[in-house]
């Protein structure tokens, strides 16, 4: 195994803007340094969308979006982005976090910020899915960033810990990426869906309320995706592809989204597949898609609550930390229902406590999006 690779170069780009020496204790002047930035940055990228819908927007949106709402809260960011600049610069010294985020609000504005126009309907087919990071990065930052500040298991690890911009890239790619992944995760159950279909039995499914179609859904989906886990673990050349996850050191929000797209293609085909054989109803696969996509990054969140009531129900944090730890090594592959781990002899979760550390031995894969790409394909892994 080689040993740990240094931060990539995008860490220490970032490190030179967010990191100084002076305090970034509320008030003076980081976080709202910080929140312009970040403002800043999804206000240009939803001006840049507002540009080019055609390519930057994901088609199965474009008629859902309510414009007049969201040109206000367009514009709404960018002027947080501008005032939250103005107050760092009133209150730190070092300045560079605030002028960032003034010049990130300023050129949104020159653009035309939220009243750029739309001309005529927009019917692009093939696109890239800029929209939709942007409204995932900004909801899922805004609930869980302020959790983890204020309810912290690991109390030293800040929004800033080491690999976090891996992680941005793997949310930005898993995103914007949208249309291929879907493609190729639906292949399987388009292909095989015309020769496998018992069609009394989907008109069956479907046929019962959304709600029980839900929980079937996540029982059927947690079986198949507890084995598919589970073989990424056992199997070498699987495991190659699945070690880019775990090879996170550190457990918050951003951290589920380290995913070689490999894995994802693989595991997403192989648990959605019987869904579609059984037939379940649009709406039922829609509420679950919502449930599993907050649920995936609720699990690695660094909060320190035990959830203890449903624990033993429902898959909570500490019990997927356990997961990512790095010994025992192989345990809870479940991802909604940890009494699948009981059944099949994985489950640990000692009472009352934590992984000590969580990543893989050694720490063999290295930092940076692109190289975590090639690493499964290397040799000498």
């Amino acid at each position: 195994m080689q040993a740990s690779s240094p931060p990539p170069w995008l860490d220490r780009w970032f490190a030179n803007i967010f990191d100084d020496q002076e305090s970034s204790h509320l008030g003076s002047g980081w976080w709202s340094g910080v929140a312009s930035v970040f403002l800043g940055l999804l206000g240009l990228g939803a001006v840049v969308t507002l540009y080019f819908p055609e390519v930057l927007s994901t088609a199965e949106l474009r008629a859902k979006y309510p414009m007049p709402q969201l040109r206000g809260l367009i514009e709404a960011v960018i002027g947080a982005a501008f005032l939250s600049g103005c107050l760092s610069l009133l209150l730190r010294r070092r300045k560079v976090l605030g002028f960032t985020g003034i010049a990130l609000a300023l050129v949104a504005v020159l653009l035309g910020g939220g009243q750029v126009p739309i001309e005529g309907p927009v019917e692009g087919s093939l696109y890239l899915g800029l929209d939709w990071f942007l409204l995932n990065l900004f909801l899922l930052a805004v609930i869980f960033v302020p959790l983890e500040r204020l309810f912290p298991r690991v109390r030293e690890q800040g929004p800033f810990r080491f690999g976090w911009t891996t992680d941005v890239m793997h949310f930005l790619v898993s995103h914007v990426a949208v249309q291929l992944l879907t493609f190729l995760t639906l292949l399987p159950a388009s292909v095989l869906g015309e020769h496998l279909v018992h069609a009394p039995l989907r008109d069956a499914v479907a046929a019962q309320p959304v709600w029980l179609q839900v929980i079937e859904i996540m029982l059927v989906a947690d079986l198949a995706q507890y084995w598919v886990h589970r073989a990424f673990h056992r199997v070498p050349w699987l495991w190659r592809f699945h070690a880019v996850h775990h090879s996170a050191r550190a457990m918050d929000w951003l951290a589920g989204s380290r995913l070689h797209c490999v894995d994802v293609i693989v595991t997403r085909a192989l648990v959605l597949l019987p869904l579609f054989l059984l037939g379940f109803a649009q709406a039922a696969l829609y509420a679950w898609l919502v449930i599993i996509a907050f649920h995936a990054v609720f699990n690695h969140v660094n909060l320190r609550f035990r959830f203890k009531a449903v624990e033993t129900l429902l898959v909570t944090p500490r019990f997927h930390h356990w997961h990512h730890a790095i010994t025992p090594i192989d345990r809870n592959f479940a991802v909604h229902f940890p009494w699948l781990d009981r059944m099949f002899g994985t489950f640990h979760m000692p009472d009352g406590e934590w992984p000590p550390e969580v990543g893989i031995g050694n720490h063999p894969v290295p930092e940076g999006f692109f190289k975590q790409l090639l690493y499964p394909f290397r040799r000498g892994r």
